[in-house]
């Protein structure tokens, strides 16, 4: 069993998230990918060729589901839904159903807007079998992994600082087949900048929960810095990486992630100045009112951004490293947005977030929505 420990992130980066607005109540180029790992995340929201979603025609998935957060897929298509409050996963068909609770995530403690919250399946899971999953425990936010047919889940990274807001929580693998975790800053803003500290980081990890191969630091978990509250983690069809950002009172973000970079948090929130180089801008920011950003994948040549005070699911173009206007799909639909996902069959699946405590309920909610 591994449990982070500051003193691995002791060393200084060189260069270089995000609860919803704190007014309100709680809640260069890529790695080389090494030989026999997968080609597309197992389980993220990543890139699948050749799908544009129709946007206009969904399909209801499941229904009456309790705040569902992590979504990630078994090799068959199936689904494992994240409850953030009640620490159950469930499984949904991939043609859609009625889901069955498939593990109980023990130690979970739900308050505020932390619980059960990422899901990731192991790139390896025909072999090893291992389910990922980070939430809040009494004392931490940590990630574990454990197989669906029971036993005590192992954890593999903790120690993270917790709070009632800004836990982070995405996980998911990364096409180098190593861990990448989004964390927040807990509330406690001078952690963003603390290169010995792994909140309000993104973090990549060997499947074991070790600093992986090649981070930024050698023997930190480290890979960017300088961030509020990560919670969308999507990689494009060339390997680079994606990751969404809430803002404070002002700007989110989208922000494409260089191994060592600082997003400047909290010295700077949205686009700013970024001390000759210092910290890195963001390509796309947004008003928190039309945003509060969660979960994001990428089909394509389009990032798809679930938004949660926005209720509305933005849809930004991507040309290499650049990006065009975003436009806003499914406004006040279906409610608040929570996470969107790329399935294996390069369709787009989003849940809802009405169930939460901020958003208005209607019946059937929490519910998934898949756009083919």
């Amino acid at each position: 069993m591994r449990v982070g420990v500051v003193a691995v992130l002791s060393a200084v980066l060189v260069a270089g998230c995000s609860g919803e607005p704190d007014s309100r109540a709680p809640e260069s180029a890529a790695p080389a990918v090494p030989s026999g790992a997968p080609s597309v995340p197992a389980g993220a929201s990543s890139a699948a060729a050749g799908r544009v979603p129709d946007l206009g025609s969904p399909q209801e998935i499941a229904t009456g589901l309790n705040v569902p957060w992590g979504v990630a897929f078994l090799p068959g298509g199936d689904a494992l839904v994240a409850e953030r409050g009640t620490g159950r996963i469930v499984q949904i068909p991939a043609g859609g159903g009625a889901g069955r609770q498939v593990f109980q995530v023990p130690e979970v403690a739900a308050q505020g807007e932390g619980g059960l919250l990422g899901l990731a399946v192991s790139p390896n899971y025909a072999q090893d079998r291992y389910v990922y999953a980070y939430f809040t425990s009494s004392s931490d936010n940590r990630v574990v992994r454990f197989r669906l047919t029971g036993g005590t889940p192992e954890v593999v990274f903790g120690g993270l600082t917790k709070a009632s807001i800004h836990n982070g929580g995405r996980i998911a693998f990364g096409p180098d087949g190593q861990l990448y975790v989004g964390t927040g800053d807990a509330g406690q803003r001078s952690l963003a900048q603390d290169p010995g500290r792994p909140n309000g980081k993104i973090l990549r990890l060997t499947p074991d929960g070790k600093p992986a191969p090649g981070n930024p630091t050698p023997g930190s978990p480290v890979y960017s810095l300088g961030h509020r509250n990560v919670q969308g983690l999507a990689w494009d069809s060339a390997g680079r990486l994606w990751a969404i950002e809430f803002g404070q009172d002002t700007f989110d973000e989208v922000n494409l992630i260089k191994p060592g970079a600082n997003y400047g948090w909290p010295t700077v929130e949205g686009k700013g100045d970024t001390q000759g180089g210092r910290f890195t801008n963001p390509l796309v920011t947004w008003p928190t009112d039309d945003a509060s950003p969660s979960g994001a994948a990428i089909i394509g040549d389009t990032l798809y951004v679930a938004g949660l005070r926005g209720e509305r699911l933005w849809t930004v173009p991507l040309s290499g490293e650049r990006t065009g206007t975003p436009k806003a799909e499914l406004t006040g639909r279906y409610g608040r947005l929570r996470t969107a996902v790329a399935a294996p069959d390069g369709s787009l699946w989003v849940t809802t977030s009405n169930r939460d405590g901020r958003g208005d309920p209607k019946t059937g909610d929490d519910r998934i929505l898949r756009f083919a």
